[in-house]
């Protein structure tokens, strides 16, 4: 069974129209076969709506084991419509339906060709077939065998099926209802449940599907909920419904979260206008509620800063006043390590006590002191220690560039910048002191100059903050930054400028500059003795 897309996912079975087909041919290949008969049943809610039947001329003769079997001679298709006569009428009346057959690779495979012998496109139905589910819900101590026949006589079918394409197609239209019946028992609701009906779920987990009938098909933020209320896990998804409903299929493979739907009572949405305000409402949900089963970012706001004081850098838990810091860390140990690699080559920089810039500007002084040592210990074939400097120095630049970028972000008191969305209107988002502070989302044809005043006035207020730090937690600012750096943003208003220093610690995030020196004092290091020793500096 296969879904291959659908536009009505989430409609209960009952609302879905399925038009359950049966063909009767001369063999069981469709290259070297044809289609002797159509038949077919349109079915809504329990009720027929239409039948379709037809005997269709397969241009060759049908073998006598298959008269024998169907009932169907070559005398009776030899006046029949060809297929390129019955196709096209049997494609328009099953138009915008899901197909249901018995053993449906069969039947699909061979109307499949049929369209490409006639060069016909496959509407790419949604196809249901009842083996698979009847596999699923059908034990072996029930049924000796998954035959349509079998099946029939187990589920009391009116029709008994015969080998004639409109008898079996009603055949398994009872089936089918038999199987709904079942599978209604295990949380199979929806047309969407279908496509994973057939997937190992335990019948307790695949039964609490139902907590995503009253979730909305928008973006947003769904929080499960414990027996007592408690938040058990927080995610976001463009789409509520269809995320919730996954997880209650064999698409979740975690086994934490498989664990965590044993104890999910309720699920509680949160409609957000864009992924951003989902995004950044998930991170300050799982640092208000700290679930169990979140791991990411579970405990947001736990970082460490560098802070110079006078000559030396000190490890801190926050900003907390003017001075240059470098940050955030996710870890103290990471800030040590920062501080390890500024003072360890702040030896060969200066007698002096150790510049801001090394901070706040240009971290090419530290680069190149450490970039040479790293080349001397490869060089000497010290591979260990050359890597372990490598990650001292990556640390000290990114967390030197995490304090430049945020800083001007974190000092500016008002932002609104807007983004073009996919359907003609405008994302503005309204950013203060780094903090996500409101978001309007407009349609084509509004007036977004206005979007943009209604935005300024109606966003949350929020207090100053000492930069680099911003006022939220850094994985705020970060998510906040990640979109106004993103392609198409347009700043709409600043109330202070949005500069990086022209050489700073961003534009060495990758370490490209240092892997350049490092070849060349390799290559210095390897050339003859008496060579002279000219190695390029930064710029």
């Amino acid at each position: 069974m296969y879904q291959p897309g659908f536009d009505e996912l989430g409609t209960p079975l009952k609302d879905v129209t399925f038009v359950v087909v049966d063909l009767e041919t001369t063999g069981t290949k469709a290259s070297d076969s044809g289609i002797t008969e159509i038949g077919a049943v349109k079915v809504r809610g329990g009720e027929i709506l239409g039948e379709f039947q037809s005997l269709v001329n397969p241009g060759c003769e049908v073998p006598a084991f298959i008269a024998r079997l169907t009932g169907i001679t070559s005398a009776m298709v030899a006046t029949a419509p060809r297929i390129d006569l019955v196709l096209p009428s049997f494609l328009e009346w099953a138009q915008g339906c899901v197909l249901v057959a018995h053993n449906a690779g069969f039947d699909v495979g061979f109307l499949k060709a049929a369209c490409a012998g006639l060069n016909y496109p496959w509407p790419s139905f949604p196809v249901v077939d009842t083996v698979a589910l009847s596999r699923r819900v059908v034990t072996k101590d029930e049924v000796p065998n998954h035959k349509l026949g079998t099946l029939a006589r187990f589920f009391r079918a009116e029709v008994t099926p015969d080998h004639r394409a409109l008898a079996d197609a009603r055949a398994t239209v009872d089936v089918l209802h038999g199987l709904f019946d079942r599978l209604g028992r295990l949380g199979v609701t929806h047309f969407e449940d279908l496509a994973t009906a057939t997937d190992p779920v335990p019948p307790a987990i695949r039964k609490k599907s139902i907590l995503a009938d009253n979730v909305p098909e928008s973006p947003g933020v769904y929080l499960f909920t414990g027996p007592g209320g408690e938040v058990l896990y927080i995610g976001t998804s463009t789409n509520l419904r269809k995320r919730v409903r996954s997880y209650f299929t064999a698409a979740e493979k975690r086994k934490r979260i498989k664990e965590m739907l044993g104890m999910v009572e309720g699920v509680t949405p949160i409609v957000c206008a864009s992924p951003l305000e989902a995004a950044v409402r998930e991170l300050r949900l799982i640092a208000e509620h700290q679930p169990h089963f979140n791991r990411r970012s579970k405990y947001p706001g736990k970082h460490a800063w560098v802070r110079l004081n006078g000559d030396k850098l000190q490890v801190v838990k926050a900003v907390r006043d003017d001075a240059a810091h470098m940050g955030p860390f996710p870890s103290v140990q990471m800030a040590r390590e920062a501080v390890r690699a500024v003072t360890s080559a702040s030896g060969s920089l200066t007698d002096g006590p150790l510049d801001r810039e090394l901070l706040l500007g240009d971290p090419s002084p530290v680069t190149q002191v450490l970039a040479k040592r790293i080349a001397r210990l490869a060089s000497e074939e010290r591979f260990e220690e050359a890597g372990a400097l490598t990650s001292r120095l990556s640390t000290y630049v990114n967390g030197a560039g995490r304090a430049q970028r945020l800083a001007p972000v974190a000092g500016c008191a008002e932002m609104v910048a807007g983004r073009p969305t996919t359907m003609g209107g405008w994302e503005l988002v309204s950013v203060k002191h780094g903090r996500f502070a409101g978001t309007v989302v407009t349609q084509p044809g509004d007036d977004v100059l206005a979007a943009i005043d209604t935005l300024r006035l109606t966003s949350e207020s929020v207090e100053g903050a000492i930069p680099p730090a911003p006022a939220c937690l850094p994985e705020e600012a970060a998510l906040v930054l990640a979109w106004l750096e993103s392609p198409g943003v347009r700043l709409a208003h600043t109330s202070h400028p949005w500069v990086l220093p022209a050489r700073s610690a961003v534009a060495q995030a990758d370490l490209a500059e240092v892997s350049g020196v490092v070849s060349a004092h390799l290559a210095a290091l390897e050339a003859p003795l008496n060579a002279p020793l000219e190695v390029p500096l930064a710029a």
